[in-house]
């Protein structure tokens, strides 16, 4: 297949840049892998909280949570300070959400449904202003097809460290002699430590630019739902979806598959698990550098097919064999890698398409969308998971007797719901027309209509001149 050539060349970012920009991803990573696979594990093993209350509070949190998400993008989009447009975003969402960290990681024990559930709103809330906050200014920061590969690429290594910071705590405390839920609460510690680090590092070594609007462009809720109604927005919102379920319901059930149903301790079993969070380090840049050759849409499909056959290599693993589970859980890690880069990079490049039409920024409330979509994924897979273990009568409890059935049941509802998903995740993309020629001239166009507003009286720009350029 012959590579893609219609990327113009453009302003390349300075590597110490992008890794500064990519900061906010530590604690957010690190936070969504703590969140999904140990928070909902530890209230109902050692809280106390019910199994089937966990799968509720999870449920409903995200549900009540997702309305939020369009109303903030459209909130970020809007905003217009000295300062900028994302960054005060970023340093507003900090504090909520380590004061959300505290409540739940440190939450005493018997702790009620309600307090679970208020407590994780305000989690999502801190968690969603950063998350939209830094994937939009990411668009802005990098505006051209291959230098957003690369960007998302580097924030989603950078993230991996936090997730792999995060999965080790748990591993050396049990060495150390520790509870698991004293390891959970040291996770909690080490997001609600990191997080204000990191965005102040974002806030500070990062430029932003906002872009001038054309004349009368304001806000229309006709824009909203056309911008729904966009085929593009439509397969992104459906293949994000998919793409964000399939490794949750993964994510939901592994502590449980790999200690009962594969055999493995709970030290062997973080460990894969690490490894797994880890293999990104190389599975995200190699689907960047994929996207250049063949395209963003394509490398996603190379990268749903690998997931998909891999997860099934992972079931015919013996038992306890983690030598054979090593590779198997590398290269599916790699593979699951590179879900977020390219759906992220195809979102900015779209957000182009929609400013250019709309003549307004809409890249938040894109995200937003996007986000939207992660959520309800989020409140799927741990509703529909842990309701499917408590109807085939698996008990989550460390040190439970299952029956036969009830591991058969964890086995093919680990098994099944992900490749699924994700395949179809994938083939959301087929027809997807907005390769790189074709965005080349999008942001022809747009650099043009900028520059003759930004020379327009009465029209101005925020930009800031420390973006330090490259020749490619």
């Amino acid at each position: 297949m012959s590579a893609p050539q219609g990327a113009a060349p453009a302003q390349r970012l300075s590597l110490p840049l992008v890794m500064a920009f990519a900061c906010t991803s530590l604690p957010l990573s690190a936070l969504g892998l703590a969140v999904s696979v140990h928070l909902p594990n530890y209230f109902a093993a050692n809280i106390g909280v019910p199994l089937t209350v966990v799968a509720a509070a999870f449920a409903t949190t995200r549900l009540i949570d997702i309305p939020v998400d369009p109303a903030l993008g459209l909130l970020q989009d809007r905003t217009r300070t000295p300062w900028g447009r994302y960054r005060i975003w970023t340093l507003i969402g900090a504090p909520i959400l380590c004061l959300a960290l505290y409540a739940l990681f440190m939450s005493p024990a018997g702790a009620t449904t309600t307090y679970l559930i208020a407590w994780l709103l305000v989690m999502y809330l801190g968690s969603s202003i950063l998350t939209l906050s830094h994937v939009a200014w990411a668009t802005t920061l990098a505006t051209n097809y291959h230098e957003r590969s690369r960007i998302f690429a580097v924030m989603t290594a950078v993230g991996i460290v936090g997730a792999a910071m995060v999965l080790i705590i748990p591993v050396v405390m049990e060495r150390i002699g520790y509870s698991n839920a004293e390891g959970v609460r040291a996770m909690g510690w080490f997001a609600i430590v990191l997080t204000p680090i990191a965005c102040l590092i974002v806030a500070i070594a990062t430029p932003e630019r906002i872009a001038p609007e054309a004349p009368g462009a304001h806000f229309n809720i006709k824009d909203y739902t056309s911008l729904i109604a966009r085929p593009n927005m439509l397969r992104i919102m459906a293949a994000d979806l998919c793409l964000s379920l399939g490794p949750g319901w993964m994510a939901a059930l592994y502590l449980f598959y790999f200690r009962d149903a594969r055999g493995f301790n709970t030290t062997a079993a973080n460990l894969l698990l690490l490894l797994y969070v880890l293999a990104g380090l190389a599975g995200a840049p190699a689907t960047a550098a994929l996207a250049r050759r063949i395209g963003k849409h394509r490398a996603l499909f190379v990268n749903t097919t690998g997931y998909s056959l891999i997860l099934i290599c992972v079931a015919l693993i013996p038992k306890g064999s983690v030598l054979l589970a090593v590779p198997a859980m590398f290269f599916a890690g790699a593979f699951a890698a590179g879900f977020g880069v390219m759906t992220r990079a195809i979102t900015a490049d779209v957000s182009d398409e929609v400013r250019l039409d709309q003549g307004k920024e809409r890249a938040g409330l894109m995200y937003a969308l996007t986000t939207f979509t992660s959520k309800v994924a989020g409140a799927a897979s741990i509703f529909l998971t842990f309701n499917v273990l408590a109807r085939v009568g698996y008990q989550p409890a460390e040190g439970a007797s299952n029956s036969a059935a009830a591991i058969h049941g964890l086995e093919l509802a680990y098994i099944i719901g992900p490749i699924v998903f994700v395949m179809i995740g994938g083939l959301c993309f087929i027809g997807y027309k907005l390769g790189p020629d074709e965005h080349a001239e999008v942001r022809r166009q747009l650099d043009e209509r900028d520059a003759l507003y930004a020379d327009a009286p009465g029209i101005a720009t925020l930009e800031d001149p420390t973006i330090v350029s490259h020749p490619r």
